[in-house]
């Protein structure tokens, strides 16, 4: 697990300085070593430059220091994440006549590419973005693992000089370190955050900084120029016939156990439900002995501790409570507001957890994020069939009609206080009628923080060009023809696992927790657990909604059932409670702040309007919302970014 930088194209002294800068900024991903590495100069001056930062997980020698040369070749490898089936892949190319000179997962990729080129990451299993200077060709082979688990952010700029380059890093708070991208935000950038709390790949909310989308390559000319991208992997489409369960419970047990190796410390999260529980399961199973973390609060309403302690003596870990007070997030506040690569409102959950673990002495974690995704335990998955068929039923009533009509329901179910409109479900019940049933759209709306148009209230210009529902269309369209023919609730899960998964959790996930340099594993969301899980039947894989009955029967079996018979509760901090006090008068400094909202393209008088209702107790105006503009304010402020 490391953090990566580099430039294809004109290498001015100001565009290998400015890759060294991104390295210095991305030490907390690696503090263990660094590393840089220049290709020969061409007749032009366009080549390559790598830089790396080490955390070290697998082979702690010196022979894993990256940049990696294979001498054979002259390829280069600037590599982040793990390559889960590397033993394997190095038995077969020693078969092949192969030589090593490591025992790590680095040097199994460059040997793979000069054995099978590109092709090499459809043998991958792991989590990895990774570059490869091709010594022959002279060009650049960027690649990213098939679910995103890693990040691999990209801009093509002007050098000071006047040539063209491409950077690539592993955050975009390292590629502004650079000097050589604007502090810029992205115009649509302020409608994408106020529907979702976060921006949609594959833009950023940097303009001109974009994603290299999950499963997919991209070649890059010593010149900067892209030459080809392209996906090598999609999420699959349900079977038409079932496989049985025992082919799930042998993914499961393969995608735990091989992200068991390491030569540094591991544990495993513990919330004591079901995803966690089962990771941990597997975990038990396959190492015997195992350590398992859970963090624990005192106010009894966010407080799991009880339940994970019950999971862990059953399965007879070595547990760790970890006590998480009111006075100690506040001290360490400004360092998870930190941890945040882009403004997201869900991200320091996974700051708290992972700081925590990494103070208790582990290097790695393993997370069960992902079940609810792929087993059905949300309740879209029941919600929004129901909704879709509604909306399909009313698709011949005119539009207005219908925003009336919701509109009047909205009243009955919760009567409107505090001067603006409800901005719970209810109230979002015109924008989801007015979807006409376009399950993309509906998902949408159904996680969108504000109404449609309370969204207008709160930014200074309408709507941008390109973008709807708070996504770009080309990204909306792409999701359409993923889920087109599929069941209801597959399709569901392909959204669930592109969109908050691929989107949200996955790079709050790597940027706070490498923010603590600990490094998470996510074996549920293995691409072969992905593919087990489409081949069941929905009787075998969902069972009853919400129960995910396939992860209690293939990795609960040996506990107790009724450990887990319990309303669903989703790890969230007490962050309301704790934040009142601490934080109220920063938030009311920073809402007040005309100059700042009109900066990032947010109107004074919506903010101020929302911030009135909030301090009213306005019904269903939860606290993400009023936290998600507060993080979205600070993260502008402390990077110098503006329209």
């Amino acid at each position: 697990m490391c953090g990566i930088a580099g430039a294809v194209g004109r290498l001015d002294p100001e565009v290998i300085e400015g890759v060294r800068r991104i390295g210095v900024s991305q030490r907390h991903r690696g503090p263990d070593a660094e590393g840089h590495w220049t290709s020969p100069p061409s007749g032009p001056g366009v080549g390559a430059c790598f830089a790396h930062r080490r955390l070290a997980i697998i082979d702690l020698s010196e022979r894993g220091i990256q940049p990696m040369v294979d001498r054979e070749t002259g390829n280069v490898l600037c590599f982040n994440g793990e390559i889960y089936n590397y033993r394997q892949l190095r038995h077969d190319l020693l078969e092949k006549g192969t030589a090593f000179e490591s025992e790590g997962d680095s040097e199994v990729i460059l040997k793979a590419y000069a054995t099978w080129g590109d092709a090499c990451v459809q043998k991958l299993r792991g989590m990895f973005a990774f570059s490869i200077w091709d010594a022959s060709r002279r060009r650049v082979l960027l690649a990213r693992d098939r679910v995103g688990v890693k990040p691999l952010y990209i801009a093509e700029i002007e050098t000071p000089a006047g040539g063209r380059a491409l950077l690539f890093a592993s955050e975009v708070r390292g590629l502004l370190e650079s000097g050589l991208v604007r502090r810029r935000l992205d115009p649509a950038a302020p409608a994408k955050f106020l529907w979702n709390g976060f921006v949609p790949g594959p833009e950023t909310i940097i303009s001109g900084v974009r994603s290299l989308p999950a499963g997919h390559t991209a070649w890059v000319a010593d010149t900067g120029r892209i030459i080809e991208q392209k996906r090598y992997w999609r999420p699959p489409s349900a079977s038409e016939t079932s496989d049985q369960p025992e082919a799930l419970g042998d993914a499961l047990r393969g995608a735990v156990a091989s992200r068991m190796i390491s030569d540094v410390p591991l544990g495993v999260f513990l919330s004591g439900g079901i995803d966690s529980s089962a990771v941990a399961a597997l975990a038990v199973e396959s190492a015997g002995s195992v350590r398992t973390f859970n963090v624990s609060f005192d106010e009894a309403g966010f407080d799991e501790a009880e339940h994970a302690r019950a999971v862990a003596a059953a399965l007879g870990t070595q547990h760790q409570e970890i006590r998480l007070t009111q006075d100690r997030f506040k001290a360490q506040l400004e360092e998870a507001l930190g941890s945040l690569d882009q403004p997201t409102f869900d991200g320091i959950n996974t700051y708290a957890v992972s700081r925590a673990v990494r103070e208790a002495g582990m290097t790695v974690a393993l997370s069960g994020a992902g079940g609810d995704e792929i087993f059905a335990g949300y309740r879209s998955f029941r919600d929004l069939p129901q909704a879709r068929n509604w909306s399909r039923r009313l698709a011949n009533v005119p539009e207005l009609w219908l925003r009336g009509l919701a509109a009047l329901v909205a009243r009955i179910r919760e009567p409107r206080r505090a001067g603006i409109p409800l901005q719970t479900r209810w109230g979002k019940l015109g924008d989801a009628l007015a979807t006409r049933g376009d399950l993309v759209d509906l998902y949408q709306v159904a996680y969108a923080l504000f109404t449609r148009s309370f969204q207008r209230r709160l930014r200074l210009d309408p709507e941008p060009a390109g973008v709807s529902h708070g996504m770009a269309t080309t990204r909306a369209c792409e999701l359409e023809e993923l889920i087109a023919r599929e069941p209801d609730l597959h399709a569901i899960s392909q959204l669930e696992l592109s969109c908050f998964i691929g989107d949200r959790l996955l790079p709050d996930t790597d940027s706070t927790s490498m923010a603590v340099s600990l490094e998470v594993r996510v074996p549920l969301v293995d691409h072969e657990v992905i593919a087990a899980a489409a081949h069941l039947s929905p009787s075998q894989r969902y069972g009853k909604l919400g129960r995910k009955q396939a992860l209690r029967s293939l990795a609960l079996d040996k506990l107790d059932p009724a450990l887990f018979e319990r309303p669903k509760a989703g790890f969230e901090l007490p962050l309301e409670h704790w934040s009142r006090d601490a934080l109220m008068g920063e938030i009311d400094a920073s809402f007040a702040d005309r100059e700042r909202l009109e900066s990032i393209g947010l109107d004074p008088e919506g903010v101020a309007e929302l911030w009135r209702a909030y301090q009213a107790r306005a019904p269903g105006l939860y606290w993400s919302r009023i936290w998600a503009l507060f993080v979205l304010l600070h993260w502008t402020r402390v990077h110098r970014v503006t329209l």
